[in-house]
């Protein structure tokens, strides 16, 4: 039976791979109540401990504005965390599951970003997660490099829940409407994970699969469209709000001025990792409905 170790696990993503990755065998979900992860001797001697077989590494530091002002902070947890989990994984013939961002594209493309364009981030958080997957390769071992972008769940802090708590106690808002992605649910990204980590464990030729790969929902939309959506269909699940999609304002990025600049497009072609796992990815509206219902559900 394989040993997994997750780290990360109180995350919105680490939170549902809690759910999906025993399923896989022998399981241990390692939060900083276990380990502090800026300690890397602690989280080394916890590697030599555990002994896994599959490291997911959902940890991150995501505060992308304060990152601007705390950069080492970011590399920290975001690229020298993650160096000295791969290394242990080239060294101990393991597997590494590391998410990483969109925010290490400029977001200057006309089309969907493919793995093999070259990452140019325009921020402190995009230059950490950047340096993460340069460790990741350095070091050699096997890997599913999952790039993922506008993570959402129906618990935790994100743009979903934001954009219904304002709905729920404004009349009106404003979204900016000029930077588009793929709105990327947290459980479908647990739930592909290990379904791509079934493949690798039954397949025969284990290593063809090791490497990069864009884990996004298919299709894309701006935060106003997104924002949009989410009123929408809450009002028709029977979620009590205050506005309508009518009561929301397109506004572009400029009108909301931030540390960290954003990339105008966060597409990424996601054909690579339905090709080689032969997985369908749904629209991302698929999702928004399936979320809004369990919020729905919780009252």
């Amino acid at each position: 039976m394989k040993k997994i170790v997750l780290f990360g696990s109180n995350g919105q993503v680490g939170w549902e791979l809690q759910r999906s990755l025993p399923l896989l065998g022998d399981f241990a979900a390692c939060d900083r109540s276990k380990v502090d992860l800026a300690d890397f001797d602690a989280v080394s001697a916890y590697l030599r401990q555990e002994r896994p077989d599959i490291i997911v590494n959902a940890a991150a530091y995501n505060a992308v504005e304060l990152a601007e002002t705390y950069e080492q902070d970011a590399e920290r947890i975001n690229f020298l965390l993650v160096k000295v989990l791969a290394e242990y994984a080239a060294e101990n013939n393991a597997w590494l599951v590391h998410y990483s961002t969109d925010y290490v594209f400029n977001g200057a493309s006309d089309i969907p970003y493919d793995e093999t364009d070259l990452p140019d981030p325009l921020n402190a958080y995009g230059r950490s997660k950047a340096l993460g997957e340069v460790a990741v390769a350095a070091s050699g071992c096997n890997h599913l490099l999952l790039r993922t972008s506008w993570i959402y769940s129906s618990r935790g802090r994100n743009f979903a829940k934001t954009i219904l708590n304002l709905a729920a106690t404004k009349t009106e808002f404003s979204v900016v409407s000029d930077q588009t992605g793929a709105p990327t649910c947290a459980s479908f990204i647990a739930d592909t994970t290990v379904l791509c980590l079934y493949r690798i464990l039954n397949s025969a030729d284990t290593q063809s699969l090791s490497g990069t790969y864009h884990l996004v929902s298919s299709g894309y939309a701006s935060w106003y469209e997104y924002a949009s959506y989410l009123v929408t269909e809450a009002l028709s699940l029977g979620i009590p709000l205050n506005c309508t999609e009518k009561d929301i304002r397109p506004v572009s990025g400029s009108e909301y001025p931030t540390k960290a600049v954003r990339p105008i497009s966060s597409r990424l072609n996601n054909s690579k990792i339905q090709n080689a796992f032969n997985i369908i990815i749904p629209d991302w509206k698929t999702y928004i409905k399936r979320t809004l219902s369990d919020i729905a559900r919780q009252g």
